[in-house]
């Protein structure tokens, strides 16, 4: 087990809420073959209901746009202070009680253009990675994300 990096901020949108940023969660509690607890996409396509993002896109937005972006404004439920695009599909990832595991690379959203009409193109290989979650557990903010393997 080695320490990949650590837990930056928490989202979670209840059903019928859209829109960006994600509202901000005090924790997350993951259960396998269901989701997130009250969020909007629980028990929805197994491998889409969660997605966590690092904090690199934020900053390029920042740097090479110009464009601050509040935090769950990509959609994720997990904003890590590492770029988990290093870990490849089948990444297993400890966080709080929880695992989850990257199932897939998140598409590429029109809607951020409204942030600015670049940064879809800019960020594309590290908009958020899609993942199933393998155990229960509660995640918060500040929890260690301890890499696991691999497992496909």
């Amino acid at each position: 087990m080695i320490l990949a990096g650590e837990v930056l901020g928490t989202f979670s949108a209840p059903k019928g809420v859209s829109g960006m940023p994600r509202p901000r969660a005090e924790r997350l509690i993951l259960r396998n073959k269901y989701g997130i607890e009250g969020d909007k996409f629980a028990d929805g396509p197994e491998h889409k209901r969660m997605m966590i993002v690092g904090k690199r896109p934020y900053t390029m937005a920042r740097k090479e746009l110009g464009v601050e972006m509040e935090p769950g404004s990509l959609g994720e439920n997990l904003l890590l202070d590492f770029d988990p695009h290093e870990f490849a599909a089948g990444t297993i990832f400890r966080i709080g009680e929880a695992k989850i595991q990257i199932v897939e690379s998140c598409t590429l959203c029109k809607h951020l253009a409204v942030f600015h009409e670049k940064l879809p193109r800019l960020i594309r290989d590290h908009r958020g990675l899609y993942c199933r979650i393998l155990s229960d557990g509660e995640i918060r903010n500040g929890d260690p994300v301890i890499w696991e393997g691999r497992e496909f």
